[in-house]
């Protein structure tokens, strides 16, 4: 059982995110980290001095990090050892629909990860969002079987026929699609 008192705790972890959500930390992060970089045609892989920076700061900067981060630190928060930390960056405000849709198409992605996602009306009201969950076979089977009825026709056929999919995910594809066959018959 974690130690309520360990700063590793959910609850610390927790009351931090809150403080740094509220703008009362005072934890320090290089501001470059926390200026987004100017938009550019092709999406840029964060260097390793970046990789090593976050990896040698504290839990409480890199919750901070994740609030706050530009685009490269969240890309690297993401794939961050703690699941409360890639969370925290799904509740970063400068999130962008490009990030999301990436996470949810990426099979690495952790399976907590792709829950809330799917859970977020606001990240499944992008169609693109739902058809990634839907189709990523680590996204929780009750979750991925509910936005099945909010895909069209057109996806429900390929969903149906891949074999990147859960089984289960196809099957019910296919009883969808069935069934819409029937009403127009």
């Amino acid at each position: 059982m974690p130690d309520p008192e360990s700063p590793n705790s959910p609850d610390a972890l927790g009351a931090i995110a809150d403080q740094v959500a509220a703008g009362r930390d005072q934890i320090a992060v290089p501001e470059s980290l926390l200026r987004e970089a100017a938009p550019s045609a092709a999406p840029r892989v964060p260097d390793k001095a970046l990789w090593a920076q976050i990896r040698d700061m504290n839990v409480a900067e890199r919750v901070k990090l994740a609030l706050r981060g530009n685009k490269d630190a969240r890309m690297i928060l993401l794939r961050d050892t703690s699941r409360l930390i890639q969370r925290l960056v799904l509740h970063n405000p400068r999130i962008s629909e490009e990030e999301i849709l990436m996470l949810a198409k990426d099979r690495n992605t952790d399976e907590e990860i792709l829950g809330e996602l799917a859970e977020s009306r606001d990240w499944t009201k992008i169609y693109g969002v739902r058809i990634a969950l839907a189709e990523n076979a680590r996204t929780p089977l009750a979750k991925a079987l509910r936005l099945l009825a909010t895909l069209g026709e057109r996806d429900l056929s390929r969903l149906a026929k891949s074999k990147g999919v859960s089984n289960v995910v196809a099957v019910q594809a296919r009883r969808i699609l069935a069934r819409l066959g029937e009403r127009r018959g």
